[in-house]
């Protein structure tokens, strides 16, 4: 294990809801190496901090652990789990949040976190980041076994992680929104053949109709949406020197539609 242990919730830097897991991390193990990757997703954003995630997981030594807390069903009977992958371990709600690094990375190890000899007491139920996965990630990193957890489980891949194909083309969905307001949809790169076809397909989002595909921000002129494949990999809908959330009215959810070349 790296002893790395990376940060992602929607608590924000106001409140003691991240001072609280540090602490509990590192009263466990002090030698934990505490990377915070945000704390200002959008609350409840299932979604977006999934996306986040995958953007940066692999930028992290392999042994990482990536505890990730977006959880709007705290304190229901959704499991808390620990996963194993080639890149690292991933310790959060089940809810989907790994989603999008699941459909990369093959999953080697699952395990339901419910062993109480790992736990802090009392469990409030409503702060499983700080009496749970907090304690489970600084146990993992402190070379604690997966399986000392709890009993083996299979991750939930939620719909919303992949788009729909059609005869017409492919419906997505935006999956996040940047601070520049760019729309990250979770249509992939690849997913329309290669470079030369792009031209040829018709992207359609919000109000905007019939955008152009193209390399990079800089070569549209400004104020004009377009499609193009960002960082992460994934098509997002933007304007150049602009905000395009705003402009075209997309939020987290909003469908963006791909027509294939010849598609009436």
């Amino acid at each position: 294990m790296a002893g790395i242990i990376t940060l992602l919730s929607d608590f924000g830097l106001r409140d003691w809801y991240v001072a609280s897991m540090k602490g509990i991390i590192l009263g466990i193990f002090p030698g934990a190496r505490l990377v915070d990757i945000s704390h200002q997703m959008d609350p409840l954003d299932i979604r977006s901090a999934a996306f986040v995630l995958f953007s940066c997981y692999s930028c992290f030594p392999p042994g990482t652990i990536h505890l990730a807390v977006v959880d709007p069903g705290v304190g229901t009977e959704r499991r808390a789990i620990a996963v194993r992958t080639s890149s690292g371990v991933f310790v959060g709600p089940d809810n989907g949040i790994f989603s999008i690094v699941l459909q990369k990375e093959p999953v080697l190890e699952a395990r339901s976190i419910e062993n109480a000899d790992f736990q802090r007491k009392p469990i409030s139920a409503t702060f499983h980041g700080r009496d749970i996965f907090a304690p489970a990630a600084a146990n993992l990193a402190a070379g604690l076994s997966l399986e000392r957890l709890g009993p083996s489980c299979t991750p939930a891949i939620s719909e919303w992680a992949s788009p729909l194909i059609t005869g017409e083309g492919i419906e997505g969905e935006v999956i996040h929104i940047d601070r520049f307001g760019n729309a990250i949809t979770n249509v992939a790169g690849d997913a329309l053949g290669g470079q030369v076809a792009l031209a040829r397909w018709r992207v359609r989002a919000g109000e905007a109709h019939g955008l152009p595909i193209i390399d990079t921000y800089g070569v549209a002129p400004p104020g004009s949406a377009v499609a193009l494949i960002g960082s992460s990999g994934f098509f997002e809908i933007a304007i150049s020197r602009g905000n395009a959330a705003s402009k075209l009215g997309l939020n987290t959810g909003s469908r963006v539609f791909f027509q294939r070349p010849g598609a009436q």
